[in-house]
């Protein structure tokens, strides 16, 4: 370790690594810029923005650093100054002394240049000649590491951001990082960890060397045993000799007749091919039928749907019509039936009450006091029970009341759910031919513009292709590709939708052509556009586009055919349709800002924005274009469509389970009603038994009370007349209630005349609609049977009949390459002329043969492999492995050793390197004491090399608790700044650089703290030996003057 003292007896000056100069050039403030440094202490000072700290961004800059590393920009080029075109920086760096850097290149002075342009930067190093002597990054390296110039160590340049970042942190962790950094603690202590990994490898693969001796080991006891047992292997090799010749020559006759087999399955595959093929169009051309007939039946349905949706309202109208006509006379009917029965009741009563006036006289007229009080008693019970009967009548009346309009309620919403369910099996019948057509569109793009048409077009087309003079282009949407089309594709439907079926030809003789070639394929209104081909690609110029950030339609539709591109242009005026995302852009972008070269403006949804003259105009979307034609993947839109018809389904479920609830509920009402009304009907009557019977013991109690006959008699026949004026006021209803109901019976007839007329008229149209239906399924059903067995063909043609023959082909080949290989090899073996003369191979069996080769092979093989070499060659290869083994061995052990006193050596160098980072940590805590104490402050360091923390704890003079203060924020700005400062001191005292910058180091400083913190840090300076460079922006007059102190007085800023 170096000797921590007095810095006093550090020698007295550093010549190396010092600057000398500094010039600048348009760099950031400063157009020319140039100044002189002292090679002790330097004062800068200056206002606020007369670029004080831009000449330590500059040093900075020159000696490597980046851009954002000055924390004074991104990029290099913003430290260009403003209107200027580049930015030159010049430092010069003294070079004598015995640290010199290659004296005899550079000589006393080294020039380090770095000039910044808006493209790049460059770096150019001089001699004290002026002689430039290097360019490279390598080279400036190599004199900042040499002179130990480290510019992003805050201990070396300190940014007036570093000052205030390093002066405000209160981490621990940061100081802890600046110390371990700044005593080189961190380079020695990675460097150590390195090499004790280093050393951990190498003793696992000594080991594992050492393991490795093991097999061989165990390989020379195998040795020896193979030099007894080699000499067993060659009495089978002649026997194994003879079966190879004889198995040659098998295999070429062999495969001879191999040959002739696969030549002859081939043809009978070949034959296969037309009836297969056959097929394949047969059912190409019923899908082509189906395909006609699938549009024109969903073109009928949905013509007849429209038809037989009014007839359906209506009808269901008049169905309820008639329901409430019935009911009416159902009501009135039972209405005139309860006048009726009242009006032969009363008759009855009359008949009743002359009878007992004929019975007045007959009766005598004297009576019990006993049967006067039982008359009595029968009087006041009737007369309770039918108060009671009454309102028990009156509740039920109620009750039939509150239960009609429920009733009405649940038949209204059991219609309005029947309406729905036919809805959303309607819907759901769409969705799943919109699935098919996607799915159609899926398989061949071009069906997507013009269905299963365009694709008899094309057939057509091609069939008087001779006929055309350049053969057509279409439809267009087949030739165009959309950008986001997720996002555009309904906005470019309503902007070019119209072109994207269209087909384009070269002149009008194609036009014609094309037109009966589409009357021929069925396709009526095909849109024919004339362009001519020849015509190159129209560039737009800037100026005749609309001036906006949004996306044209024209932009988004890319084609690689020039005449569709220019057809966009040119008669759809793609160019000048803007796509926005919403309605409130569109307005924006179409009535407020008034762009030029605009022709209309259309949203995400299909709405479209335009001036008709001076009026502003907004059309809505037409709902019957669906977007997605230009889709590339139709996966999503076919997920949703079915995530739709699923949930359409679910909710026709929903729908029939709500109808049945409602239905259950609406016979549990109606039977509620009939018994309620049933309860009624008798409560009613048992009310007028007991009315007459009330009467009858009125009429009793008066003739056995007293009075005499005669006025008994007069009462009787006034009741008489009452119950005859009743009598006629009752006829009077009965007759008005029998006008009422036939007036009710001729409606529901009309009714039922109309309902029943409006059935026969309606029946075919519904008939035949169902009947489209059902057609319409069957055409989807026979079109998906025609497309899977179509689909079953070609996959058997391709899968199976093709490459069966193109296997039987290649195998033929092969074959044939195989047998001529075959006699080649066999001929190499030895001539056919000799296998013949011993007993021949034609006759012979391959598979016996390569057995019986085998098991000779096997055996001899087993044998080779068990003793594969010579006895010479197993001896020389023992000596070598027992020679061998025995020089690893002493290799291994050698290692052993030599690794174990490098661990030593390592441990060795931990123990002195945890000793020194113990000795820093005191020096350090000395060094911070003796620069508080000038301001009568005391503190303590606390370093913990575990935890990885500095703490820092300041006593104040005045506290009079004598409590430290553990965080540095808990005090105030100056003497935060002061302590931080003299912890900044303490770590100069442990670090080697030729030069240090400090920016705004007396900030948040009162003017007794700046005073003693520029005191301690001249003396330091001043004792440390090194060049030091120091800017302010305060007065520096109480810096005291000294030969070894320069200060320079920075210009102020113009305004």
């Amino acid at each position: 370790m170096e000797d921590f003292g007095d810095p006093k007896t550090r020698p007295d000056r550093q010549q190396a690594g010092i600057i000398s100069k500094i010039r600048l050039e348009n760099f950031m403030c400063h157009s020319n810029f140039e100044m002189e440094f002292g090679d002790r202490v330097n004062f800068v000072t200056g206002q606020n923005g007369s670029g004080k700290s831009a000449i330590l961004t500059a040093l900075c800059v020159a000696f490597g650093s980046r851009a954002r590393g000055t924390q004074r920009a991104n990029t290099m080029k913003d430290f260009i100054k403003t209107g200027c075109s580049y930015s030159l920086i010049e430092v010069e760096i003294k070079n004598e002394g015995d640290d010199a850097f290659k004296p005899e290149l550079y000589g006393s002075l080294i020039i380090v240049g770095r000039r910044i342009t808006e493209s790049a930067s460059s770096i150019t190093l001089k001699n004290s000649l002026g002689r430039k002597i290097g360019t490279k990054k390598e080279d400036l390296r190599e004199i900042v590491e040499h002179f130990n110039i480290d510019v992003e160590n805050p201990c070396v340049v300190m940014t007036q951001d570093k000052s205030r970042e390093f002066l405000h942190s209160g981490s621990a962790k940061d100081k802890f990082k600046l110390f371990f950094k700044a005593t080189l603690l961190q380079q020695v202590n990675d460097l150590l960890r390195d090499i004790e990994r280093q050393l951990t490898d190498a003793t696992a693969l000594v080991k594992h060397l050492e393991d490795s001796l093991k097999p061989i080991l165990k390989e020379i006891g195998e040795l020896e045993e193979k030099i007894r047992n080699v000499e067993l292997v060659e009495e089978l090799s002649q026997q194994v000799q003879l079966l190879r010749k004889r198995l040659a020559w098998a295999w070429v006759y062999d495969a001879d007749k191999k040959l002739n087999d696969q030549l002859q399955r081939v043809e009978k595959l070949k034959g296969r091919v037309p009836s297969c093929q056959a097929r394949i169009d047969q059912y190409h051309s019923n899908m082509q039928e189906l395909g006609h007939l699938l549009a024109e039946k969903k073109h009928q349905i949905s013509e007849m749907i429209g038809k037989t949706s009014e007839v359906r309202r209506k009808k269901e109208e008049l169905n309820h019509t008639l329901s409430m006509a019935v009911r009416e006379r159902v009501e009135v009917q039972g209405e005139k039936d309860r006048v009726d029965g009242q009006i032969q009741k009363m008759v009855q009563q009359i008949d009743l009450i002359e009878n007992q006036i004929r019975s007045i006289h007959e009766e005598y007229a004297g009576s019990t006091q006993a049967e006067e009080d039982e008359i009595r008693g029968r009087l006041e019970k009737l007369q309770a029970d039918i108060k009671e009967a009454q309102g028990n009548c009156q509740r039920l009346k109620q009750e039939e009341n509150e239960i009609g309009p429920k009733i009405a309620a649940l038949e209204r919403e059991i219609e309005n759910i029947s309406n729905e369910i036919r809805d959303l099996e309607r819907n759901h019948r769409g969705i799943s031919s919109r699935v098919s057509e996607i799915q159609a569109n899926q398989r061949n793009k071009v069906t997507a513009f013009g269905g299963g048409r365009v694709m008899s077009l094309l057939q057509s087309i091609e069939r008087n292709q001779h006929k055309f003079g350049s053969p057509p282009l279409g439809p267009v949407g087949a030739h165009v590709k959309l950008e986001h089309a997720d996002l555009w594709s309904v906005a470019i439907e309503h902007a070019v939708g119209k072109l994207l079926s269209a087909f384009i030809v070269n002149d009008y003789q194609d036009a014609r052509t094309l037109r009966s070639c589409a009357k021929e394929a069925n396709y009526n209104n095909l849109q024919i556009l004339v362009y001519d081909f020849n015509r190159p690609r129209i560039n737009l110029p800037r100026h005749m586009l609309p001036q906006t950030n949004h996306p044209t339609a024209f932009s988004v539709l890319h084609s690689d055919n020039a005449t569709v591109s220019n057809v966009l242009i040119d008669m759809a005026g793609a160019e000048r349709q803007v796509l926005v995302e919403n309605y409130d852009i569109g307005r924006r972008v179409t009535f407020d800002q008034r762009i030029s070269n605009l022709k209309e403006v259309i949203t995400a949804d299909g709405t479209r924005m335009f001036y008709r003259g001076s009026a502003q105009t907004t059309l809505p979307p037409n709902r019957n274009l669906r977007g997605g034609r230009l889709s590339g993947s139709f996966d999503n839109e076919i997920m949703d469509l079915e995530r739709q018809a699923t949930n359409v389904k679910h909710s026709a479920e929903q729908a029939r389970g709500k109808k049945r609830g409602c239905e259950r509920e609406l016979r549990d009402l109606q039977e509620m009603l009939n018994g309620v009304k049933n309860k009624r009907i008798k409560l009613e009557r048992n009310i007028r038994s007991k009315e007459f019977d009330l009467e009858d013991v009125k009429k009793s109690l008066l003739a056995d009370v007293g009075g005499t006959s005669v006025s008994t008699e007069k009462e009787l026949r006034e009741d008489i007349c009452k119950l005859q004026n009743d009598l006629q006021e009752k006829k009077s209803r009965l007759k008005m209630l029998q006008k009422r109901v036939d007036d009710a019976e001729s409606k529901a007839e009309d009714l039922k005349t109309l309902f029943k007329e409006l059935c026969e008229s309606a029946s075919s149209e519904i008939n035949a609609l169902a009947e489209a239906e059902r057609e319409l399924m069957r055409i989807e059903e026979d079109l998906h049977k025609a497309e899977a067995e179509k689909k079953h063909y070609e996959e058997f043609m391709q899968t199976k009949i093709l490459p069966e023959i193109k296997n039987g082909e290649a195998e033929c080949e092969e074959l044939e390459k195989c047998t001529k290989e075959n006699q080649k090899k066999a001929a190499m073996i030895c001539p056919e002329s000799e296998i013949e003369s011993l007993a021949g191979a034609k006759d012979s069996n391959t598979e016996q043969l390569s057995a019986e080769l085998s098991r000779l092979k096997h055996r001899f093989e087993r044998e080779t492999e068990r003793f594969p070499e010579s006895i010479d060659e197993l001896k020389t290869l023992l000596e070598n492995k027992e020679r061998r083994i025995s020089r690893k061995k002493q290799v291994y052990k050698d290692f052993r050793e030599k690794l174990e006193a490098c661990n030593e050596a390592l441990q060795l160098r931990w123990a002195k390197f945890h000793r020194n980072a113990s000795l820093l940590k005191r020096q350090l805590t000395w060094q911070f004491n003796g620069h508080l104490k000038k301001k009568g402050i005391s503190g303590q360091i606390k370093v913990n090399y575990e935890e990885q923390t500095l703490s820092i704890e300041v006593r104040m003079p005045h506290d009079a608790s004598s409590s430290s203060v553990n965080d540095t924020r808990g005090l105030s700005g100056g003497e935060r700044s002061f302590s931080t400062l003299c912890f900044t001191l303490a770590l100069h005292d442990m670090i080697e650089a030729p030069f240090r910058a400090m920016d705004e180091f007396d900030v948040f400083m009162d003017a007794i703290s700046r005073k003693i913190s520029t005191d301690s840090l001249v003396d330091f300076a001043l004792a440390q030996g090194s060049q030091w460079i120091f800017i302010t922006p305060h007065d520096i007059s109480m810096v005291k003057d000294d030969e070894r102190i320069k200060k320079q007085q920075m210009r102020a800023p113009r305004g």
